[in-house]
């Protein structure tokens, strides 16, 4: 494992670079790729900054409403299931509100200033 600096500090480096460096010199269509790579660069350093967290959370919530066990996926899969089958709808307690926190923090990787979402995070 290596010290400093983390993957993190790394990608953001490089979209800073891009962005500020190299992109004002690029015109036309690679302009737009250039963009295009800066902006998948910025989001991965979102999610590696916060998918602990939400998945952590999205996990439990999870959890509390199947009451079982099992990894991110089995449980997601087994929620997407019991919703297919129609043994669980939005009425049931709580999964409305865990289907609205997961879609709110996968927001916060992919799409932090979407304007419906900031105004969600005002009402909160």
């Amino acid at each position: 494992m290596q010290d400093e600096p983390t993957p993190t500090e790394l990608i953001k480096a490089v979209a800073d670079f891009l962005r500020n460096e190299i992109a004002p010199e690029i015109k036309g269509h690679n302009a737009f790729k250039l963009r295009v790579g800066i902006n998948a660069l910025d989001l991965v350093t979102r999610q590696l900054a916060l998918e602990g967290d939400s998945d952590g959370a999205e996990a439990a919530r999870l959890k509390a409403l199947l009451g079982v066990e099992g990894s991110l996926l089995e449980l997601n899969r087994a929620l997407s299931d019991k919703i297919a089958s129609g043994e669980v709808g939005l009425q049931a307690p709580g999964v409305s509100e865990h289907l609205w926190q997961t879609t709110m923090d996968k927001l916060a990787v992919d799409q932090p200033n979407y304007a419906s979402y900031k105004r969600e995070l005002g009402t909160k």
